[in-house]
């Protein structure tokens, strides 16, 4: 334990913040192929799918995200023939009141196309499909620029998890940090607008998609993990979405209204594995936070030449000091921070002795990551 102690002034500490990034892939073979779907978990519930990198029963598993979907009470779809109609409006009110909020009258606000919620309606993304990433894998937040999800337009993968026709990239190329372009007004933090763009097309160069490229289709929330993707993603121009109905054209499934057929007609699990199973590959970079606080430590010429270790003296002499008439030196291997009242909070060893004496004054960096 110290005998002496320096107050660290305001001057002597400083605060820093570091973001570590991984990158992160997650490939079709995985999601829907290499396992024969033993990595996907289905509940009882029947409210979402859940989706492992290795067989959910093992112990080495990891649970990559979760996969569902939804629509609001005000969509053309909602209705009481529908099936599981009511889980389906509650898990779209439910993801709509976390990531979006309510309006100034206490009304569960609709997702925005374009994150302003300004203007007309027709910008409601009234219908959803869902991506919640675990927290093992998005850390902190997913890193704002670097979403890219691939999704087959045409028929579903076949059993080697290769797609059998063109590939639709969604991106959230705008909240790179060259455009700034994400918003701050939700309740779990900033979020992008995902936009759509084709990233391959047939032999004879038709454009998989009707509109222009980079036209939105979805909302990514950064620091909840959560993807949102509207169902004009799944439908053609002529229902609506973003996909080219021209030359006969497959759309997302030979049935060009994919997404309401299966949206009224069938279950929440029966669409997650319909959408799984089209998910060419997935990937982004997480981030993690680090905050460090610096302190440094400053031994003045005057201060600290003597040490309040036992073995520091033999008898009534310094060990250290040759001749008794030479001035007093020590040797510092240990920097301890202690709190106001002198307990010892943290301690830090130098990798190797430092020599302090009258003629020497030193300053010593202190880091403590949290």
């Amino acid at each position: 334990m110290a005998s002496t102690f320096k107050t660290l002034k305001q001057n002597d500490s400083v605060s820093t913040k570091t973001l570590l990034h991984e990158a992160i892939p997650l490939t079709g073979t995985i999601v829907s192929g290499t396992y024969s779907d033993d990595n996907i978990k289905n509940y009882g519930h029947g409210m979402f799918q859940s989706v492992y990198d290795y067989p959910y029963l093992s112990s080495s598993a990891n649970h990559i995200f979760d996969i569902t979907s939804g629509y609001s009470s005000q969509s053309p779809l909602s209705g009481a023939s529908s099936t599981q109609n009511a889980k389906k409006i509650n898990i779209y009110n439910q993801m709509a009141q976390v990531l979006v909020g309510y309006d100034k009258v206490g009304n569960i606000k609709r997702f925005d196309a374009d994150g302003d919620f300004v203007g007309t309606t027709t910008d409601k993304m009234n219908e959803c499909v869902f991506i919640n990433f675990s927290r093992l894998l998005v850390k902190d937040e997913i890193k704002k620029g670097s979403f890219e999800l691939k999704l087959a337009s045409g028929a579903e993968h076949s059993g080697s998890g290769i797609p059998s026709s063109e590939l639709i990239a969604i991106t959230d190329y705008s909240a790179s940090t060259s455009n700034g372009g994400y918003f701050v007004n939700s309740p779990v933090g900033e979020y992008g607008v995902l936009s759509v763009t084709a990233s391959m097309r047939t032999t004879d160069q038709k454009d998989v998609l009707k509109f222009h490229n980079y036209h939105s289709v979805g909302l990514i929330y950064y620091q909840a993990g959560i993807v949102v993707l509207s169902a004009s993603l799944f439908n053609d121009a002529a229902l609506g979405g973003v996909l080219s109905n021209d030359n006969g054209h497959m759309e997302l499934d030979t049935n060009a209204e994919w997404f309401s057929s299966l949206a009224t007609g069938s279950t929440i699990t029966t669409m997650a594995n319909g959408f799984r199973n089209r998910i060419y590959n997935i990937q982004f970079n997480n981030t993690v936070e680090l905050n460090s606080t610096i302190y440094f430590c400053r031994a003045n010429h005057n201060e600290f030449n003597y040490s309040s270790n036992p073995t520091y003296l033999s008898g009534s002499s310094i060990r250290v000091k040759p001749e008794s008439q030479y001035d007093p030196v020590s040797y510092i291997t240990t920097i301890g921070l202690y709190s106001a009242d002198n307990q010892l909070l943290a301690v830090g060893k130098l990798s190797e002795p430092l020599r302090k004496d009258p003629t020497i004054e030193l300053t010593l960096r202190t880091r403590l990551d949290y």
